[in-house]
Parts: C-alpha cells; sequence; structure tokens
C-alpha cells in the first residue's frame, strides 16, 4: 500500500526537469538516489508522531500541539488554497501535457486539456459518483506495470542516448531545485506514514514498512529513470515533455506510445478525481469548525459537500488559468506549492522536536531510530528546499507565499470564532 501511495504520475514528467537542473548524468542518477533517503527519513518522522497522535488531522494536529492553532489554522488555509489545489492542477497539466501529444489543440493545448479534465471530474463529483477504493488500487499496480514495461523496453530496445539533441540544449537552474522536483515525484509519502495505525506491530513492523516501501520506490524510480538516460540520453530527457511516450516510441513505434500516453491520461484522471473527492472534505470540515454554514453544508442529493467542491474546484481553474500565461504549466504550479509545501513539513519536523520535550510521558508505540539526529537531518532537508525553492523558481514561488500571507487574516478571523462542534480528546 505505501508503494502504491507513493507512485504517481509524477514520474513521468518530473524526469525533465529534474535533467534541465543537472550537469551530469550521474548528478541526474544521484539526485533520485538521495531523493529515496529524504523520503525514508521524513516518512519516519512522520510515523512517531502518528503513532503517538493518531487523528484524521494528520498535520493539522501535529502543529496544533506543538506550535499553537495559529499556526495550524494557517496550515489550514495554506492546503486548501495552495497545497491542494495546486497539486490539482499540477497533475491536471500533466494530463495537458500528455492528451496534447496525442492530439495537439495548438500552444495552449495542454492547458486547455488541463481546464476540460478539471471542468469534468468537478462535475462528476458534484453529481454523486464517487471512485471506489479497489479502483484506485488497481489502477496502482497498472502504473507500476507501465513502469516495468517502459523500463524493458528502454533497456531491451532502446540504444544509448539515441535521441537528437536539440542544438544548443544544456543544462540550468541548480541541484536544489532539481531536488525539489525530485521530492515531489516521491511525494505521498507523509500520507503512508499513517498506516502506522492499521499494523498489528507498531513497533517491530513499522520500520520494516517503511525501509522496504522506500527501497522498492527508489530502485524503481531509479531504474527507470536510468532506462530514461539509456534511450534519450541527458540532452534528449531535457527536451522531452513526455518522456514515457517518447521512449515507448522509439522502442516500439508510434502505437506503443499512444497506449502509455493514454494510460498516463488516465491515471492523471484518476488522481485529479481522488483528489478532488479528498480535497474538497478538508473544506468542509474547515466549514463545520468555524461556523461556516455555506462552506459546510452537505448535500443530500449527492451525498458530498457539493460548496466545498466547487470552492476548491474554482481556486484550482484559476490556477490552471495562472499556468496557462507562464512558459509550463506543470513547473509554475510546482513553483507555486514547493515554498509553502516545504515550509510547513520544517514546522512538522519541528513539532516533532517539540513534542518529545514537552509531552516525554506520551506513548510512542513507534520512536524514530537515531533521534535527535533523524528529525534534526529533516528539518535541514525541509529547510534546503524550502531556500531552492524560493532562490531558484519563477515568480510562482512568490504568488503561493503571498497567498499564503493572505490567509494571517483569515487566522485572525478564525480564532475570535467559536467552533460549532467539540473535538473529541484523541
Amino acid at each position: 500500500m505505501m508503494v502504491g501511495i507513493i507512485i504517481g504520475i509524477g514520474i513521468f514528467r518530473t524526469p525533465q526537469l529534474v535533467a534541465l537542473n543537472v550537469g551530469s548524468e550521474t548528478a541526474f542518477v544521484l539526485a533520485w538516489v538521495l531523493g529515496g533517503v529524504a523520503t525514508l527519513i521524513g516518512a519516519l518522522v512522520y510515523a512517531e508522531l502518528a503513532a503517538a497522535y493518531p487523528s484524521t488531522g494528520g498535520e493539522y494536529r501535529f502543529l496544533e500541539r506543538a506550535l499553537g492553532r495559529p499556526v495550524a489554522l494557517l496550515f489550514a488555509w495554506a492546503r486548501t488554497t495552495v497545497i491542494q489545489t495546486g497539486a490539482i492542477a499540477a497533475v491536471a497539466f500533466v494530463l495537458g501535457d500528455y492528451a496534447q501529444s496525442l492530439f495537439s489543440l495548438g500552444d495552449y493545448g495542454p492547458a486547455i486539456y488541463a481546464a476540460i479534465g478539471l471542468l469534468v471530474l468537478t462535475a462528476v463529483n458534484i453529481y454523486g459518483t464517487y471512485q471506489s477504493k479497489t479502483a484506485q488500487n488497481l489502477f496502482s499496480f497498472v502504473l507500476i506495470g507501465c513502469l516495468v514495461a517502459i523500463i524493458a523496453v528502454g533497456f531491451i530496445f532502446g540504444g544509448p542516448g539515441t535521441a537528437p539533441v536539440a542544438a544548443g540544449s544544456g543544462a540550468g537552474g541548480a541541484f536544489g531545485l532539481a531536488m525539489v522536483f525530485v521530492l515531489l515525484t516521491y511525494g505521498g509519502w507523509n500520507e503512508a506514514a499513517y498506516l502506522s495505525a492499521d499494523v498489528r506491530d507498531v513497533r517491530r513492523d513499522m520500520f520494516r514498512i517503511l525501509m522496504l516501501g522506500t527501497a522498492i520506490v527508489t530502485v524503481l524510480y531509479v531504474v527507470i529513470n536510468l532506462a530514461f538516460l539509456h534511450v534519450l540520453g541527458l540532452d534528449g530527457l531535457r527536451k522531452s515533455s513526455a518522456i514515457a511516450a517518447d521512449v515507448m516510441r522509439m522502442g516500439l513505434g508510434d502505437s506503443a506510445a499512444t497506449v502509455v500516453s493514454l494510460i498516463v491520461c488516465v491515471a492523471a484522471l484518476s488522481t485529479i478525481n481522488a483528489s478532488i473527492f479528498t480535497g474538497a472534505r478538508l473544506y468542509h470540515a474547515l466549514g463545520d469548525d468555524l461556523a461556516l454554514s455555506k462552506l459546510s453544508s452537505w448535500s443530500d442529493t449527492g451525498n458530498n459537500p457539493r460548496n466545498a467542491i466547487l470552492m476548491q474546484s474554482a481556486i484550482a481553474f484559476g490556477l490552471v488559468i495562472l499556468g496557462a500565461l507562464a512558459r509550463d504549466g506543470f513547473t509554475a504550479m510546482v513553483e507555486y506549492t514547493a515554498p509553502v509545501f516545504w515550509s510547513f513539513l520544517l514546522l512538522v519536523g519541528v513539532s516533532a522536536i517539540v513534542l518529545r520535550q514537552r509531552d516525554p510521558g506520551r506513548d510512542r508505540p513507534f520512536k524514530v531510530p537515531l533521534y535527535p539526529l533523524a528529525p534534526v537531518l529533516f528539518c535541514l532537508i525541509c529547510a534546503y528546499l524550502l531556500y531552492s525553492s524560493l532562490v531558484y523558481t519563477g515568480a510562482g514561488a512568490f504568488v503561493g507565499v503571498g497567498v499564503l500571507l493572505v490567509g494571517v487574516p483569515f487566522v485572525a478571523y478564525a480564532l475570535r470564532q467559536r467552533p460549532k462542534r467539540v473535538v473529541p480528546a484523541e
């Protein structure tokens, strides 16, 4: 399950962006290995917090306990306006890039496909059609099978660096920015850490689960990127916005490339649908906590938080328009979300240390190994990625930070409100 949570469609898009920000093939591969190490450290820290303070509120509850309600509310604002909606828009642009490779709609084709996909799935969610957990898990197996097929085609049929090199192509940016894209691809490990609530023997099994799950994902990511390098070369990677399709096309022809592109498109639709479904629940819960009746209302006909879905999708649609004005929609969305995302992950790392000191008597079924080294390393990784996402990115990063700051008045308002219901003690 952990492997299925982490592996997403980012691997079909981010290798190009990583290649653009490294100077050699060795650095390219090293970035993916370091991403696996960073993922393991972060998952271990989250596993301790989740085991000690089990709650559906996740980071919201960790931050509230360690750093206070204002920080937790600012996180809720950031997740609803930047992190979750930015992630939905980013996946929509992956859909757009691969759909554009199948049938071009012109210069703004990726944005048009992204907008259409978002609108259709918003309508589906409002109508009340929910995607089953079984279907989501099934598609995880399809995705992994697709990655294995690309690896096999890359090494069996592809020649080393067979893609033509564009004149004047080269690397730019910085290794830190490359790591931002790598860790985006490894994203989901913070959700995977919540598996601790369902493990029979947390003390015995949690470390094994995290080690094995991270090892599988890391090996898979490293090997598929080696396959990409084998077929396209570093320069070929830098100029391909549909890498998986290009690899399959060079190995087995246009038909195979079309099949892969269709798989990626369906995967993107699946991810967007799941994100709309789960993300809207946070809007609903927040509206319920703050006595915002319009936001917390529940539709009886669709059995869903219709207003919350509409608000979330409206923000995501605005971000698609913003991305359409940028040089690359997917990159713009990563820039928009990254500084805010890593800011709060840094605060979660700080929370792990604070709660160890403030609440020493708390039962911790799982404890992060090598404390305090692991949480300190996690904080340093987050700080480095926060720095990189601000220094080496474009204007989108500062737009995201600006939206975060707009949330300060929201926090001030929320602190004056009385919750409609009492949250049960954990």
